[in-house]
């Protein structure tokens, strides 16, 4: 993935029907990854998809697209497996789904990925510290999960800093992907640059 700022469309929100071109579409638009959101009706109320179609994008799409997965399961430790042999490249499970996340994150560094932990906004970012130095990416949801087209809830900023980005239908669905990735990545650098000098 680039250096600074990484945007990564949310594939829910694709055409569905023809989400290997969705998927092309957004990598050639500029998107630094791939997140592709695992609902499995029981953590969250709907069901997407599993690692059968991570598999098949990752034959579609080859090797070099890197597959964030978010995985909104009630039982996150089951499918860390069969994720890996899928292809994919990043497990991120959420903190409130498991009841041993140290155990989790070494299966999944064992199992080749690294490692994400994700929090509902509800839940408090000092959730986060103790995992801190055993994740590579923490990611701090501003919607609640299980629902695409949600807005973006402004009061999860003070939370945490940002450089990555995850954004569904504010890409997805625009006529000019492209813009909005260097618009939120520009955003992104802008934020990153700030903090920095007023620390």
């Amino acid at each position: 993935m680039a250096s600074g700022c990484r945007i990564g469309p949310s594939i829910l929100n694709s055409d569905l029907a023809a989400l290997g071109a969705e998927c092309s579409r957004m990598l050639d638009c500029g998107a630094d990854y791939l997140h592709l959101d695992v609902m499995d009706g029981h953590f969250v109320p709907n069901i997407t998809f599993g690692h059968p179609v991570v598999e098949s994008l990752r034959k579609q799409l080859g090797q070099e697209p890197f597959f964030d997965m978010h995985m909104m399961v009630a039982r996150p430790e089951q499918w860390v497996k069969p994720m890996a042999v899928a292809g994919a490249n990043q497990y991120t499970f959420h903190l409130e789904a498991t009841d041993n996340p140290g155990a989790l994150i070494k299966d999944i560094r064992e199992n080749g990925m690294k490692v994400g932990l994700a929090i509902k906004p509800g839940t408090t970012v000092e959730h986060l510290a103790p995992w801190a130095n055993q994740i590579d990416m923490a990611l701090v949801m501003t919607v609640e999960p299980g629902f695409g087209g949600q807005k973006f809830m402004e009061d999860m900023m003070p939370k945490a800093g940002a450089n990555m980005i995850v954004s569904g239908s504010a890409i997805m669905k625009s006529a000019d992907p492209r813009s909005v990735i260097n618009l939120l990545r520009n955003v992104c650098s802008e934020a990153a640059q700030k903090r920095c000098l007023d620390r």
